[in-house]
């Protein structure tokens, strides 16, 4: 191996330069989504991104249930 040395030095300098690149993108995909959902239904603790869609689950999931009371004023 001629070049064992050089090769382990360019390795290095290119794993540190994609962890760079990560680093820079900041957050993936999953995160973002989970970030946008603030309603948790009481029954089944699945996650919403609005209250009109989490009154819609509720109607159609859990329709025996009472409606919790942040969701009284809601259209759907």
């Amino acid at each position: 191996m001629a070049r064992g040395h050089q090769k382990a030095l360019s390795q290095q300098r290119n794993a540190e330069k994609t962890a760079k690149a990560k680093k820079a993108v900041g957050s993936d995909q999953k995160n973002a989504a989970m970030a946008s959902l603030h309603h948790k239904c009481t029954v089944c603790m699945s996650m919403m991104p609005d209250p009109k869609t989490y009154k819609q689950h509720f109607e159609s999931k859990h329709p025996k249930s009472p409606m919790p009371p942040e969701l009284e004023g809601v259209q759907a």
